[in-house]
């Protein structure tokens, strides 16, 4: 087969290898989506894999206010694009930006989606389920922007949520994500409110909700009192700050600062095409700030399941409910209470702590640890899709495939021996290596459990703590040897029965 073709049969098997195995079609079809894609009948196979793959990917709405971090998130958002269904990218104001105040334009975005497009022939070659340019275009909207917190006048970015919440045949999630303000997201939902009351119900079922802070008042004032009795899972970052600023500086450990510093940044996103030509980094290379990325690496699904509780903990930090569906991040300290109110600049943990200016502050540092545990593997991964813009399948790195045998979620019995066993793929042919680790801080269990065989793909084991009613997350790790070395992950949650 010519080049391209194998570039896109090692693709298809990709995907074909992400569907998780309760979802996957009958072994017939597999047999002839595999054989379709050897043989290089991409244009028929990838019909197939494009509509398979669509029902597992997570739909996302971004609002931005269009911060100069924002605009180096939207660059990493766009080279992940295709790991979702993304459905709007909406501009909105904040306490930081709005129109007359430290406006970036209304049509700030755009820049970024020209050179997206130029990018797109080259980023297919490595995933087919790249977003067209066009589509990606139609659905960038300006939302509430006059000023912060404004929420009267409807606007086409908040008619795009309300088209979107209201899409009936679809009742996938939709993770509503706000790296400014949430004004334009209350403006929606106030339409919806006003006009279809009745759908109320139905449409709060679908809505998940990740906000970098609390930029405006307009949660506390509209959407908690409005529609909080519906229990839509939020989730409100302060853990965020391990990506923003000079935050990393303080807080971060010396060697995961590696993965900001100009000679790593230079080395990886220098000379990367026009896209990444214009992530606004400072002017020696040094990394400057995506205090927004979290809210989207939460969702994508590399296999640490995060998505499915905010508390399992991922590549967009872990967080702890401290009210009805509220989540919120985990703070050590003795005795502290949450504030009933807003959860942002003025009342956050982290940047409370951070205004200290406490040298080596370990406790600091350990706060912000569930975001930053994962940066070297989140930094190498940004620069595999940066030599994506540019590079040939053949010439580029893309993530093992992992697969766990058996059940992700797991019923056990205290003092069971369970068998952790898996396989992996490398669409590259790299060499893997295996690691399962206990990731205790998403544990409700109290024990630490040994396990035999931490670097075997299929015999590992451990046995279940005594503490019935509890949960044990074991997390297996597959990491290449490519350039940049680059890591696939499953989780297993045991569920520990009582006696």
């Amino acid at each position: 087969m010519r080049s391209r073709d194998v570039a896109q049969a090692t693709s298809l098997r990709y995907l074909a290898a992400t569907i998780p195995a309760s979802r996957r079609p009958t072994p017939l079809f597999n047999a002839l989506f595999v054989a379709l894609a050897l043989i290089g009948l991409a244009s028929i196979a990838l019909a197939d894999s494009s509509t398979l793959s669509a029902s597992d990917q997570p739909r996302v709405i971004v609002t931005s206010d269009g911060e100069i971090d924002d605009e180096c998130s939207l660059v990493r958002f766009l080279l992940y694009a295709n790991e979702f269904v993304v459905e709007g990218i909406i501009t909105s104001s904040s306490q930081y930006h709005a129109h007359g105040h430290n406006w970036a334009g209304d049509d700030w975005a755009q820049p970024y989606l020209e050179a997206y497009a130029k990018v797109y022939p080259n980023l297919v070659k490595h995933d087919p389920r790249y977003p067209k340019p066009e589509l990606l275009q139609s659905r960038t909207l300006l939302g509430n922007v006059k000023s912060e917190g404004e929420m009267d006048e409807v606007t086409p970015g908040s008619q795009r949520i309300v088209e979107v919440l209201l899409d009936s045949p679809d009742t996938r999630p939709v993770w509503l994500q706000a790296w400014g303000g949430t004004n334009t997201i209350a403006r929606a939902l106030k339409t919806i409110e006003e006009q279809h009351p009745e759908k109320m119900a139905e449409v709060a079922k679908k809505i998940r909700f990740y906000f970098i802070w609390e930029q405006d008042e307009t949660y506390q004032t509209y959407i908690r009192p409005n529609w909080g009795k519906f229990d839509i899972p939020t989730i409100i970052s302060d853990q965020f700050l391990a990506f923003a600023y000079e935050n990393q500086r303080q807080a971060v450990p010396q060697e995961v600062q590696h993965y900001f510093s100009a000679s790593w940044m230079n080395q990886h996103l220098r000379d990367r095409g026009p896209l990444v030509a214009l992530y606004k980094a400072h002017d020696d290379g040094r990394f400057r700030s995506e205090g927004d990325s979290p809210a989207f690496l939460h969702v994508i699904p590399n296999g640490l399941r995060s998505e499915e509780s905010p508390d399992w903990g991922g590549w967009g930090g872990r967080f702890v409910k401290v009210r009805s569906n509220t989540w919120l991040d985990p703070v050590a300290e003795p005795g502290y209470e949450y504030p009933a109110g807003r959860w942002y600049t003025g009342s956050a943990w982290g940047r409370q702590r951070v205004k200290q200016e406490i040298p080596n502050d370990e406790v600091l540092t350990a706060y912000l640890r569930p975001q930053w545990r994962w940066i070297d593997a989140i930094q190498n991964d940004f620069a595999a899709r940066a030599d994506w813009c540019v590079k040939e399948f053949k010439d580029a790195n893309h993530s093992p495939v992992v697969s766990i045998d058996g059940a992700l979620s797991r019923e056990v019995t205290p003092g069971e021996a369970v068998k952790l066993s898996a396989s992996a793929t490398d669409p590259d042919g790299d060499r893997l290596t295996f690691r399962w680790w206990q990731y205790s801080e998403a544990d409700s269990a109290k024990a630490t459990v040994t396990i035999a065989g931490i670097d075997s793909a299929n015999d590992a084991s451990f046995v279940v703590p005594d503490e019935p009613g509890k949960q044990v997350h074991i997390i297996l790790e597959v990491t290449d040897n490519g350039t940049p070395s680059l890591v696939g992950y499953q989780r297993v949650v045991c569920n520990i029965k009582g006696n």
